[in-house]
C-alpha cells in the first residue's frame, strides 16, 4: 500500500472526521511534503470525498510540479556532458554509474569521470561500477585536483568520440562555500572543452526537509537542470522529492529504487502520485 493509502481509503467513502484529518496531517508531515503543502492538501480533504477528492488531490499535486522537460537533453551531433552533484551519502556515485549503464544499454558510447578525488572510496567505487558495465573511467591520484580530472575526462571523451560524459563530483557539504566554489571551477574548466549539458542533483529520498536546503544552495552555486532521487525502495517517506521540485521548480528526472546497476528509472509523476494514494 502507498504512503497514504490506508488513510486515504477512508476518505473515498465519506467526509473525513476531525480525528482522521489529524491522522492524515501527521502522515503528510512525516512524509516530508512540508507544512505549507500539507495545509493545501488537508484543505481539500476537509471539503471533498470519494472520486472527487482523489481527482482534486492529484490535480493539486500535479499542478505544483515543474513543467520543464524530464528528458536528458542529449546533443545529437556532439558530446553530451553531465555533472552529478550532491552531498555525501546520497547515492551520488552510484547514480552516476547507473546513468552511465542506462545510456550505454541504449547504444551510446559513454565515459565516466571520477572527480570526487577527496574520497578515495568514491573513485574506487566508480571504477568498480565501470568495470562491471564495461564503461571506461577517467581518474587521477588520490587528492588530485577535481577540476584537473574533469578536464582530462572531457579531453578524452572528445578525442575518442564519446556520446556521453558523466562526471561524478565531490560530495561536498553545502555549508562549505569554498567547496561550492570549487564545483563552479569544475564546471568552468570542463566548459573549456565542451559545454555542460546537464547538472543533476542527487537527493536522498529519506533526507527530510534539509534536502530542500541542500538543493537550493547547490542551485544557487551552479544551475541545476534536474534531480535524481535515491533510496525510494521501501521507504516510508519520499515526500521530500515532491516538496523539493515544488519549491525549486527543478524537475525530477530519475529515481533510484534499488542497489542494482539497473535500478534507475525515469520519473513518472502521474504514477508516483497514484502510488502515494493506493
Amino acid at each position: 500500500m502507498g504512503l497514504f493509502g490506508s488513510l486515504f481509503s477512508k476518505f473515498t467513502r465519506s467526509k473525513a472526521s476531525p480525528q482522521e484529518l489529524d491522522e492524515f496531517r501527521a502522515a503528510l508531515i512525516a512524509s516530508d511534503i512540508g507544512p505549507k503543502f500539507t495545509d493545501e492538501l488537508i484543505d481539500l480533504v476537509g471539503k471533498k470525498s470519494g472520486d472527487e477528492l482523489a481527482q482534486a488531490l492529484h490535480a493539486q499535486i500535479n499542478s505544483s510540479l515543474s513543467d520543464s522537460s524530464r528528458d536528458i537533453s542529449f546533443n545529437v551531433d556532439d558530446l553530451t556532458t553531465i555533472l552529478i552533484v550532491g552531498v555525501n551519502g546520497t547515492g551520488k556515485t552510484t547514480s552516476a554509474a547507473k546513468l552511465a549503464h542506462r545510456f550505454s544499454q541504449a547504444g551510446k558510447k559513454v565515459i565516466l569521470g571520477a572527480a570526487d578525488t577527496f574520497r578515495a572510496a568514491a573513485v574506487e567505487q566508480l571504477q568498480t561500477w565501470g568495470e562491471r558495465a564495461n564503461i571506461p573511467v577517467v581518474s587521477g591520484a588520490e587528492g588530485a585536483d577535481p577540476a584537473s580530472v574533469a578536464f582530462d575526462a572531457a579531453q578524452r571523451a572528445k578525442s575518442e568520440g564519446k556520446d556521453v560524459l558523466i562526471i561524478d563530483t565531490a560530495g561536498r557539504l553545502h555549508t562549505k562555500s569554498n567547496l561550492m566554489d570549487e564545483l563552479g571551477k569544475v564546471k568552468r574548466v570542463v566548459e573549456k572543452i565542451t559545454p555542460i549539458t546537464e547538472v543533476l542533483f542527487v537527493l536522498d529520498g529519506t533526507t527530510g526537509q534539509n534536502g530542500i536546503t541542500q538543493a537550493k544552495v547547490f542551485s544557487d552555486a551552479i544551475q541545476l537542470t534536474g534531480i535524481v532521487v535515491t533510496k525510494l525502495d521501501g521507504s516510508t517517506k519520499g515526500g521530500i522529492a515532491l516538496a523539493t521540485e515544488r519549491e525549486l521548480q527543478i524537475p525530477i528526472k530519475f529515481v533510484g529504487t534499488g542497489e542494482g546497476i539497473g535500478d534507475l528509472s525515469p520519473f513518472d509523476p502521474q504514477s508516483y502520485i497514484e502510488d502515494l494514494f493506493t
